[in-house]
């Protein structure tokens, strides 16, 4: 099937999502709360389109929007530039402190709003990426908390999470900088917990937190053998050559 995005002509497989189809094909479409590893989220509205199918636009979030028919797409028209614009300046307002979206604001030359309340001291959009990074890469130890205006991303409590092991998934995916993580040459501070930091035995890199590396393990169901993933794959291809002769 065959598409156009900008005027140009995109293959795509039906059921395909737009963003996956305009960037296989370098067309640029701004994003926060979308991430290659997770399922589209669909939260931020950034990724805004429109398309039109048989003669009718419309206003789609292209990062879960499956195409089912041929049609056109628009990814910087007026229409789109004008409510992207204001996304961004309540994306702002959520996240006044937010070095990224206020590059946004300046890239996409959002129009600015006075009558939007700031949220002060805040970076997070509550775009729930970490939450996702969490529950399917560690072990779920944040959640959203809250409803309404006082809606946030925490620990519960906001107390040192007993199951937290300290991995910084959900800060590496955080598309903001919202999530505090500190490390000094032995430790790693998230959450307001101080985890101790494990070295390889091999080459002395840091490969996680001593919880972080017990839990690896555990799901691997192994025991931890102090390596990082080079010296791990260089113990393995010592050990295979050493067993063929060579």
């Amino acid at each position: 099937m065959i598409i156009t995005i900008n005027g140009i002509p995109c293959e795509c497989e039906k059921g395909e999502f737009l963003l996956q189809i305009a960037r296989r094909n370098g067309i640029e479409i701004p994003t926060l709360c979308h991430h290659d590893a997770f399922a589209g989220q669909g939260a931020c509205r950034l990724c805004i389109v429109e398309v039109v199918t048989r003669g009718r636009g419309r206003i789609v979030v292209s990062c879960v929007y499956p195409v089912a028919d041929e049609c056109e797409v628009y990814t910087d028209n007026e229409r789109v530039r004008r409510q992207r614009g204001m996304i961004l300046r309540l994306l702002e307002a959520r996240a006044p402190e937010s070095r990224e979206i206020r590059d946004l604001c300046e890239k996409y030359k959002a129009p600015k709003f006075d009558r939007f309340i700031r949220v002060d001291g805040s970076k997070c959009v509550m775009c729930g990426l970490c939450v996702k990074a969490c529950a399917e890469l560690s072990v779920g130890a944040i959640s959203t908390v809250n409803r309404g205006v006082s809606k946030e991303i925490a620990t519960p409590y906001h107390e040192p999470s007993s199951v937290c092991v300290g991995c910084g998934s959900c800060a590496h995916v955080c598309p903001t900088g919202a999530i505090e993580i500190t490390e000094t040459p032995d430790t790693r501070t998230i959450w307001g917990k101080t985890f101790r930091l494990v070295r390889c035995t091999g080459c002395g890199a840091v490969i996680g937190t001593e919880e972080e590396v017990a839990y690896a393990a555990r799901r691997a169901g192994t025991e931890p053998d102090g390596l990082c993933n080079t010296c791990r794959k260089k113990r393995i291809a010592d050990v295979f050559a050493h067993s063929v002769g060579v």
